[in-house]
């Protein structure tokens, strides 16, 4: 007697006509080895892969899944998440984008990564993400926006003219107060996303940690800062501040004067599928490309 057949969600840029026939190839593969291959409604269309089951882009749509395969950048991966939170099924990005970072294979090893699926050829890892409360008290009656993050919830100025001004806390002591463009709380994951661009440091993702990136501040002490995995980031806007708070840029919450937003290690975690063992210092000099020519390594080492 067989079990339920393994199932794969499929997610793919569909702006983009390599990510739609990346999809098509992925899917016939797959449904070959007898699997059952998902695809989002609104995305079904321009894959159209033929023999796939289409679910309704929500929350369940990668419930039962194995795995949720990402054809496009980053941006499609962290949609890809959105789609995975709280479910058991890992992510697996193939990097149709850019950079890429959080992708585990390029396009050219679209072949190789459908026969690693196939066979279970994978090993799972996670990722710190964060928690993040706004909380807001308007004449007593206290309330509550709660979202979520993977690389980077960040406190911006709503009009490009005007600074905004915080305050900044961390476990629940005042750090310092800034007039600044922003400030990014970030994870490990997050380092090489928008706290990189911001001046913060690269961590690698076995670091459990978090990070503060301060963005342009007018202040002597604004430094980015690492701090520990259980430790309550706070920012306080000031009493004539408005803003905006976005997570992973794509979760949107408008930010009024007074507004604190607290952000913490959250208790659901990303699952990344993960193909190649590879140091996470190749990654970096890979996506970066960054210049190594002449290093000679241990003696013996070629």
């Amino acid at each position: 007697m067989t079990g339920p057949a393994r199932a794969v969600l499929l997610v793919a840029h569909v702006r983009r006509e390599p990510a739609c026939l990346a999809a098509r190839l992925a899917a016939e593969r797959l449904l070959t080895a007898g699997l059952e291959v998902r695809v989002l409604a609104p995305e079904a269309a321009q894959i159209g892969a033929t023999g796939v089951t289409v679910v309704p882009a929500d929350g369940h749509a990668a419930d039962g899944c194995e795995l949720v395969v990402v054809l496009g950048g980053d941006g499609t991966l962290l949609r890809g998440a959105e789609l995975t939170r709280g479910a058991e099924a890992a992510l697996l990005g193939v990097n149709l984008g850019h950079v890429g970072f959080l992708a585990e294979a390029e396009e050219d090893d679209l072949t190789a990564v459908v026969e690693r699926v196939v066979v279970r050829d994978y090993v799972v890892e996670e990722r710190l993400t964060l928690d993040v409360v706004v909380l807001r008290d308007r004449t007593g009656a206290a309330t509550e926006v709660r979202t979520w993050a993977v690389n980077e919830a960040s406190v911006e100025k709503g009009a490009r003219e005007k600074m905004i001004d915080v305050i900044v806390e961390v476990d629940g002591r005042p750090l310092s107060r800034w007039g600044t463009d922003g400030v990014v709380c970030a994870t490990p994951t997050g380092s090489t996303a928008y706290a990189f661009s911001a001046g913060g440091p690269v961590v690698w993702p076995e670091v459990e940690a978090l990070l503060l990136v301060p963005i342009s501040a007018h202040a002597l002490f604004a430094r980015p800062l690492v701090v520990a995995p259980t430790s309550v980031l706070a920012v306080e806007l000031g009493a004539t501040s408005s803003g905006v708070l976005w997570c992973d840029g794509r979760r949107l919450v408008e930010l009024e004067p007074e507004d604190r937003v607290e952000v913490r290690r959250s208790t659901v975690p990303l699952r990344l599928a993960r193909l190649h063992p590879l140091p996470f210092t190749d990654r970096l000099v890979r996506k970066f490309d960054l210049p190594v020519q002449g290093w000679r390594g241990r003696r013996g080492q070629r």
